[in-house]
């Protein structure tokens, strides 16, 4: 059976402690919530989410699909955004959509250029980063995610981008523009745009479009995106040595 477009979308995103969750119809966020609190996700999101289908005037068996933040973020809070997003799979027999919280943060840029560096503070004096190229409304993942120093994302982002005019965006835009390597890009009249961490609703959008498209999953073939800091020394040196 094809997606019906008028059925409710519920989207999470619990990848770190700016996670919400939001229930849409369509493209269209109807209810949002974020999570302001430090409260952990184990205990703050199915009230959450029951607030929401609350005021909304919905319950979950309303839901049509689910779009699901699964990553890059922290190994706990990915962990329970997707367990839950499982359980309703298998419980409801509804599709699943994953969504990277990069490409949602890619997808907020307004800079000019073919090319979008999305990143997001990663703790540790590191970034979670990836290359996004444009493709009409929406974007396409170049090369690997990956969790790295600022300055480090900064040079092989460029590098990857082929010397290419970027925009770049962040919740966390602070994070590159005291960087040495980000000297050239502000030379060049680049900027790092600041965006909302608030990402269920943008999610969700992505996540209708996924579902519309049927690129989704079922419960057993959702994974989590995440990112280790091994692989990314090994992409890094990758992207190094072909940089020279």
């Amino acid at each position: 059976m094809g997606y019906n477009a008028h059925v409710l979308v519920l989207s999470i995103d619990t990848c770190d402690v700016r996670g919400s969750v939001a229930l849409l119809r369509e493209e269209t966020v109807l209810v949002l919530l974020a999570h302001v609190k430090r409260e952990e996700y184990s205990s703050w999101l199915l009230p959450a989410v029951s607030e929401i289908l609350k005021k909304s005037g919905f319950g979950m068996s309303d839901v049509g699909g689910y779009a699901v933040a699964a990553g890059p973020g922290s190994f706990t809070g990915v962990r329970v955004g997707l367990t839950t997003a499982k359980a309703w799979a298998e419980v409801y027999g509804r599709p699943v959509a994953a969504v990277s919280r990069l490409e949602a943060i890619a997808a907020q840029a307004t800079g000019a250029g073919e090319y979008v560096a999305s990143f997001a503070d990663a703790q540790r004096g590191q970034v979670f980063g990836a290359l996004f190229q444009r493709a009409g409304s929406e974007v396409m993942r170049v090369g690997e995610e990956m969790v790295i120093a600022p300055s480090k994302f900064v040079e092989v982002a460029v590098a990857s981008a082929c010397g290419e005019r970027m925009a770049w965006v962040s919740p966390d835009a602070g994070l590159v523009v005291s960087e040495p390597a980000w000297r050239d890009r502000e030379r060049r009249g680049e900027k790092a745009e600041q965006v909302s961490a608030t990402l269920a609703g943008i999610i969700g959008r992505i996540g209708f479009r996924r579902l519309q498209e049927g690129r989704t999953t079922d419960a057993l073939g959702l994974d989590a995106n995440y990112v280790r800091r091994s692989d990314a020394e090994i992409f890094w040196k990758g992207g190094a040595a072909h940089g020279h």
